[in-house]
């Protein structure tokens, strides 16, 4: 992904410095929207998240699902089995929540704080940047799609090519001294011949 223009000035949290870069990385797409989790905002905010889950309830009308929601069982497991940073949650009891880029603007105004307020525009800055990036470049996701989608025909229809020389492989190796069914290679016209002569003498009362 291409260095934002804030890229070099990054905001400090709880004793830690946060790059555009690093918030990025802590975008998530759920059900088609990109969110960041209740423990890394709490983290960039450098509050606890559960205080920072406490001044929510306590403004939950600015808060609707569009803006904030909690995950479901699975979403969560996939999003802790596709990232490694997150594996300290595997044993979580509660799913967190969510906030989505106007959940993230809201905060900054219910958490009442400069760092809250610098914090929310890098996070806002970011989640636009990662926005026109997937916009400029869908096609090129859109023929990635299309290529996988032909290797994996390819690899199937490979696959029922071997099985299929595998069935010939096998029958050529049984050393049947006669046949059931011909089989012959470009040139072996002789072979087929006398095959063909073979299986008529060796008809009683008919030929189908």
């Amino acid at each position: 992904m291409e260095k934002h223009p804030n890229e070099g000035n990054p905001i400090s949290g709880k004793n830690t410095f946060v790059s555009t870069n690093d918030i990025e990385n802590m975008i998530f797409n759920v059900r088609g929207v990109q969110v960041m989790i209740d423990r890394d905002i709490a983290q960039l905010y450098g509050v606890d998240t559960k205080r920072l889950n406490e001044q929510v309830k306590r403004n939950l009308d600015r808060f609707p699902e569009r803006f904030r929601f909690q995950l479901s069982e699975n979403e969560f497991h996939e999003l802790v089995a596709n990232c490694d940073r997150l594996k300290k949650l595997k044993h979580s009891s509660v799913a967190p929540f969510v906030f989505t880029e106007q959940g993230v603007a809201m905060l900054s105004a219910v958490l009442h704080s400069s760092t809250a307020v610098a914090v929310s525009i890098q996070i806002m800055d970011a989640l636009t940047a990662m926005r026109q990036f997937i916009a400029t470049n869908k096609d090129i996701f859109q023929r990635m799609a299309i290529v996988e989608q032909n290797q994996l025909a390819l690899s199937a229809h490979q696959k029922e090519t071997d099985n299929k020389l595998a069935e010939v492989f096998r029958y050529l190796d049984s050393g049947n001294i006669i046949p059931s069914q011909g089989i012959f290679y470009d040139g072996q016209i002789f072979d087929a011949y006398t095959f063909v002569c073979d299986l008529i003498r060796s008809a009683k009362s008919q030929i189908v």
